[in-house]
């Protein structure tokens, strides 16, 4: 738990849209064919969804617990706050 009081650093959801964005229009497309494939592309986008679903409930768990939360867009920024995404 971060008990300086410092925002925790996640994810941007936006990070996460994009990846599903991809998987289901391009590259479900480019496999679908291929049934093998295919199932593992469903399962990677599965995985994504829950990991997601994962974060909203921890950003819960930080709200209701008064820490804050910081939006990272990038491995190389500095940390910067971004506390308005949902």
């Amino acid at each position: 738990m971060a008990s300086s009081g410092r925002p925790v650093p996640l994810p941007s959801h936006i990070h996460y849209e994009l990846l599903l964005q991809l998987l289901e229009q391009q590259t479900m497309a480019a496999v679908y064919q291929t049934p093998q494939l295919r199932q593992q592309v469903h399962e990677l986008i599965v995985t994504l969804r829950k990991a997601l679903s994962q974060q909203r409930q921890l950003e819960d768990t930080c709200k209701q617990i008064n820490i804050p939360i910081e939006y990272q867009w990038s491995t190389n920024q500095p940390m910067e706050s971004f506390s308005s995404e949902p």
